[in-house]
């Protein structure tokens, strides 16, 4: 009883923090602020275009309404629009990180008289902002005749990833023991081996987290597919939400309808990697 009583006086003589407090409520001021957008688009998805016309947006729907999602589903053009984004990330995201992997490894094990300099040229492309490239992009994918194709967003995506991969590989192979790499040499492995069968069995965790961050970014691109595509059957599907319309007006519910689906294949990417994505942001990945 004493301790108790002890403790109790301690407690009411220690002065008042309101600093967590404060934090707390800002981060779900923050939290709040960060899932109106998503709550908005839920909600429009599973309400009519009269429901949103009449400005009930943000009341709770009085029954599930899922015409949306089913006009989604069966409107052709949402399937070419999800084939077109596929072919386009898909092949991006891998050239990228394998072009990624290959400079990383050569500036971490393999320096040359010019390479840091080299490295910071080829790094400083990560703080080019894009719309610098618009025109010059344009007039070079017109004089070849890529416009209106899928090569263009292809090109420039891993064109464009290349800064990242590079700085994250080249980081992350600076941790790994040069022992390691010598031994393997030393019991007969070239290069290539060294790469294929040492360093990158052991580089999951920043192969997840590029592979994480590049899906995800090419997959939500607007701008290029923007700038490059023309007819309906090249276009990639955040082009295709605001492309779909209603007969006579904006189709609210089934571009929210399309935007939660479209979402699903970045969950998917994040989901499957995200053992390796967690360990590699808290590692050596991401030091500089």
């Amino acid at each position: 009883m004493a301790d108790a009583a002890a403790a109790g006086a301690r407690n009411a003589e220690r002065p008042f923090n309101p600093w967590p407090a404060a934090v707390f409520v800002c981060l779900a001021v923050l939290a709040v602020l960060f899932l109106a957008p998503t709550l908005g688009v839920l909600l429009s998805s599973l309400k009519s275009t009269r429901e949103i016309a009449l400005g009930e947006l943000w009341a709770l729907p009085g029954g599930v309404y899922l015409d949306n999602f089913r006009e989604v589903l069966d409107h052709p053009s949402v399937r070419t629009y999800f084939i077109n984004t596929f072919l386009v990330t898909v092949p991006a995201t891998v050239g990228s990180i394998g072009l990624g992997v290959l400079a990383g490894y050569v500036f971490s094990k393999l320096p040359f008289r010019g390479s840091e300099l080299l490295f910071l040229v080829v790094v400083s492309g990560m703080f080019f902002p894009p719309q610098i490239l618009l025109i010059p992009l344009f007039r070079i994918f017109n004089g070849l005749g890529l416009l209106d194709t899928l090569w263009p967003m292809i090109i420039v995506h891993v064109a464009m990833g290349i800064p990242i991969c590079t700085l994250l590989m080249r980081n992350f192979f600076a941790t790994v023991p040069n022992a390691l790499r010598e031994a393997a040499i030393v019991e007969g492995a070239n290069e290539w081996q060294v790469l294929t069968r040492v360093a990158l069995p052991i580089s999951l965790p920043a192969l997840a987290v590029l592979a994480t961050l590049q899906f995800t970014w090419i997959w939500n691109d607007f701008l290029w597919p923007l700038i490059f595509t023309q007819s309906d059957d090249k276009r990639t599907i955040m082009l295709g939400i605001v492309s779909l319309k209603g007969q006579y007006s904006v189709a609210w519910g089934v571009q929210g309808a399309l935007s939660l689906v479209a979402s699903l294949p970045t969950l998917i990417v994040f989901l499957f990697f995200q053992r390796f994505f967690i360990k590699g942001m808290t590692m050596g990945a991401l030091k500089g």
